[in-house]
């Protein structure tokens, strides 16, 4: 596998033998003193060790983490078993520490494109912090303010909001006073807003003023019980055009009505551990979004398990928050930060970098700024990363190509045996790193699978472990994470310490947890952070959620997963992506899509299958840079939409594809025949992907049946 993902270079044979020499001297001369001194000895150690067990030795046993074999771990500090308990340890612990942190706008601009188009960019200033004790007073006085409106404990409030200090101060807000915290993600549709809004019944939302602007305005007639708009930025300029009924407020207006509030018998407000402390709408890859109910039990359980698996986390870390708060992963993890006394800077994917989209050309992205410690980021973003430096190296000199390729090969190889490579880190990788700030250690993934190339890349060049994860929504997001010191690839590590997992045959994908070498399976989570359930779904709950003889929850994920040796978990096949085709071959699409992904030449892939044909078919995202150069070289002449509506074209990318294909080892009929290449990217705004870049395959086919028509040979009217 690392000879696959090793880089090619053009170095005459005599001077590579002369240069693997020098390597060889270098490696032996150094690896004493290393040996002796580095504490990767231990890290070496640990990766070889069993990681989880089985409980007992039936087949389909609950695995469970070798640090939690005789009971899961449920409660972050002793008795504090609320969110409300959590945050107020935190902060008499933490008291004048800095909590979080924004940056303050020195300007904004518009830029012209030469195509005409208006980029707004910013140029911002210095962070500026919030204590923990800040943050407290802001949230109570916010809480007693929501009060005054005449919002009841126990009863929904939503917030659509952008990821940002507010946002988390409010929800500290809710979690104090009992609120249920209706959650819906920022980039969501319409149609779909109106349905989370509707169906709990919520008369007040939290929101910021483009979002008001944008979204809310043209829906808000649409959702009779709104009575409250509450924004987190200051007041909006129009207050004309809502409907009679909705008044708009300012969060600090709301606080001052808080401050002065007497709030006498406050504390039979109090939640208790099973109270639902958010509903979180997640944007289904089908249908409409599900309200998942997580109770104050469940997180605290979910973010006691993920915070085992970061080492010496504490004080002197800095976590950069750009990823959705309405998305477990980010929620989950800043909790974890806010429970352990690390500061939270906030950001957004436009600003995260110098390269950003919104940061004027010569002036500091947010990562520069703040150098963070821990990052936490979906797939999509370090595949962006990914191909971003590997054009970059493509454009150096031959020497400097050469030499950066002959230390990344190096690289690979050493961190396979486990050990560290400070030499080239220091030299070569430094420059790399310092797109991300400099100062990252942990690179947290969940959210999707991670490839392998993606996966060693990061290891390689930003040196720091990628920990990878696995957890849903309705798991409170916790799962698995892989340990910090195992630099193996495409797994996603073993059940954290609050909950165990197990397999269950799937008999249909011909997947049985008897299976030799590993066990293979549907996975199964169980423990205090399987949440409660759907919101008004009692059907599709009790199709998902099981209770055993213990009394235990467990979710049943859809996802197949195995088992290896060392306990650690791999998932390898999802249920819904399953497709017979006509010969009766299984196809797994995400498989498919899994071993295409990564080319420089697909930004994105869909692979889509039918019953009553015998091949698959793909629709593509290419990578303009390198589609264009294809063309180039191919002789074909023609704007973008004229190259990707091309069938030479189409025929040359299949031969791209079909050449990964049988290197990832795709079966004859899992490769794709006939692709439509698509002049327009897939964003959350078109509808054909999730907030979190999951394809959403009904709507990709819906908005592809007649390419589909067309690849299958069908009379297209």
């Amino acid at each position: 596998q690392a000879v696959r993902m090793k880089l090619k270079h053009n170095i005459n044979p005599v001077l590579l033998q002369f240069i693997n020499f020098i390597i060889f001297v270098y490696s032996f001369v150094t690896y004493i003193p290393w040996y002796i001194f580095s504490g990767s000895r231990q890290a070496i150690e640990k990766a070889k060790q069993v990681k989880a067990k089985p409980v007992n030795n039936k087949p389909g046993s609950a695995y469970r983490s070798v640090n939690s074999l005789h009971c899961l771990a449920s409660v972050l500090y002793p008795g504090c078993d609320t969110l409300d308990k959590v945050f107020k340890y935190a902060k008499t612990k933490f008291k004048d520490k800095k909590l979080l942190g924004t940056r303050e706008i020195l300007k904004e601009e518009d830029e012209i494109q030469p195509s005409g188009k208006v980029f707004k960019k910013v140029i911002l200033g210095k962070y500026t912090w919030l204590s923990y004790e800040d943050v407290y007073i802001k949230a109570v006085n916010f809480g007693n303010g929501l009060a005054v409106l005449g919002q009841q404990p126990k009863t929904n409030i939503a917030i659509f909001c952008e990821t940002r200090a507010e946002w988390m101060i409010a929800a500290q807000a809710c979690f104090m006073c009992n609120y249920q915290l209706v959650t819906l993600y920022a980039t969501l549709g319409g149609p779909a807003i109106v349905h989370g809004l509707n169906e709990t019944e919520v008369t007040t939302i939290i929101t910021s003023k483009e979002l008001m602007q944008t979204k809310l305005k043209e829906i808000v007639s649409q959702v009779p019980l709104l009575r409250h708009i509450i924004t987190v930025d200051g007041k909006p300029a129009t207050w004309s055009e809502f409907p009679k009924g909705v008044i708009v407020h300012t969060m600090a207006s709301v606080q001052a009505m808080g401050a002065k509030a007497e709030i006498g018998n406050k504390q039979q407000a109090r939640p208790v551990p099973s109270d639902i402390a958010v509903i979180m709408y997640t944007s289904g890859s089908t249908g409409v979004p599900k309200g998942v109910m997580i109770s104050h039990c469940n997180i605290i359980a979910g973010i006691t398990g993920m915070a085992e698996r970061i080492p010496n986390l504490g004080e002197k870390d800095i976590y950069i928050g750009y990823l959705p708060l309405a998305h477990v992963l980010e929620l989950s993890a800043e909790l974890v930060c806010l429970s352990h006394g690390c500061r939270i800077g906030y950001s957004s994917p436009q600003t995260l970098a110098d390269q950003s989209s919104k940061i004027k050309k010569g002036s500091k992205g947010d990562v520069t700024t703040l150098k963070p410690t821990l990052m936490a980021a979906v797939p999509e973003i370090m595949d962006r990363i990914y191909k971003n430096v590997m054009n970059k190296v493509n454009e150096m000199t031959t020497f400097q190509r050469n030499l950066f390729i002959l230390a990344y090969n190096y690289k690979m190889e050493q961190i396979s045996k486990g050990y560290t490579t400070p030499l080239c880190d220091s030299l070569i990788f430094r420059k790399v790193r310092m797109l991300l700030g400099g100062k990252i250690r942990i690179l947290l993934c969940g959210g999707a699978p991670l490839s392998a190339a993606t996966q060693r890349f990061m290891n390689i060049c930003f040196c720091c472990p990628v920990g990878q994860g696995y957890g849903l929504t309705e798991s409170a997001g916790a799962g698995t994470i892989t340990e910090v010191w195992d630099y193996t690839t495409g797994r996603v590590g073993a059940p954290l310490v609050c909950c165990e997992i197990k397999l269950m045959n799937w008999e249909e994908g011909g997947y049985y947890n008897t299976d030799k070498p590993y066990p293979r399976g549907e996975i199964l989570i169980g423990g205090q952070n399987v949440t409660v359930g759907y919101y008004k779904n009692e059907a599709r709950t009790k199709k998902d959620f099981t209770v055993d003889e213990n009394g235990q929850r467990w979710l049943h994920t859809g996802d197949i997963g195995e088992f290896q040796q060392d306990g650690c978990l791999k998932i390898i096949d999802r249920k819904k992506d399953l497709v017979k085709l006509q010969a009766g071959e299984y196809v797994s699409l995400g498989k498919v899509e899994a071993a295409l992904k990564n080319l420089p030449l697909v930004d994105n892939i869909c692979a889509y299958a039918s019953s009553f044909h015998s091949y698959v078919i793909g629709f593509v995202v290419p990578n303009q840079k390198e589609l264009a150069e294809l063309a180039r070289k191919k002789g074909f002449k023609g704007t973008w939409e004229e190259i990707c509506n091309s069938p030479e074209m189409e025929k040359e990318v299949l031969k791209v594809l079909a050449e990964a294909a049988m290197a990832a080892n795709l079966e004859k009929f899992e490769i794709p025949v006939k692709i439509r290449l698509s002049p327009e990217p897939w964003t959350p705004e078109t509808g054909l992907v999730t907030d979190a870049f999951k394809l959403k395959r009904k709507e990709l086919t819906a908005y592809y049946q007649t390419d589909i028509d067309r690849m299958y040979g069908k009379n297209v009217k």
